[in-house]
């Protein structure tokens, strides 16, 4: 199937040239990602990220917080449901697969306890799920094999699937 230079609004040739760049050096693949966070008080925080306006931070009135921005967790889930939405978009548009509508929903559950010093163990989320929703004239099957290919290959769903060292310094 031939592909058009933009396909999902996905620019193709660049998602080409990344590709033939990573594939001529090996070093063109290596990336490293970075943030910033600032307190701004309370629950409040902002991260910046490269140039762009920061992105706030704050916690639910049920838990302490002010209400006035998605808290860290729910930062979490939305980090993955973007990755994925990316890989949908970027995978469909170099298979020629058109898409008409695409959607992530996300849930975790935590228990607070660790969190709240009330007891040992594991504070994070014991468990994610993520329900996609495709639009798209293609086959299912076509489809089946595009959800395969983003879960195998969706950076921020393999970092939360494996034990990724964490160091954090104070300075």
């Amino acid at each position: 199937m031939t592909v058009d230079v933009r396909l999902n609004d996905v620019d193709v040739e660049a998602v080409g040239g990344l590709v033939e760049a990573v594939r001529a050096d090996e070093a063109n693949a290596r990336t490293t990602w970075a943030a910033h966070v600032t307190w701004r008080g309370g629950f409040r925080s902002e991260a910046r990220v490269r140039g762009f306006a920061p992105t706030p931070s704050d916690e639910p009135a049920a838990l302490g917080g002010g209400d006035t921005a998605a808290n860290p967790v729910e930062q979490l889930l939305s980090a993955l449901g973007n990755c994925l939405a990316v890989g949908y978009a970027a995978n469909a548009a170099v298979s020629g697969i058109p898409l008409t509508d695409l959607t992530v929903d996300l849930k975790g559950d935590i228990d607070l306890r660790v969190f709240l010093g009330l007891a040992e163990g594991h504070a994070g989320f014991d468990s994610i799920t993520a329900k996609v929703r495709i639009t798209s004239p293609a086959p299912r099957a076509d489809l089946e094999a595009l959800h395969e290919r983003v879960v195998r290959s969706s950076p921020v769903g393999h970092t939360l699937a494996a034990s990724v060292p964490v160091r954090i310094d104070l300075a």
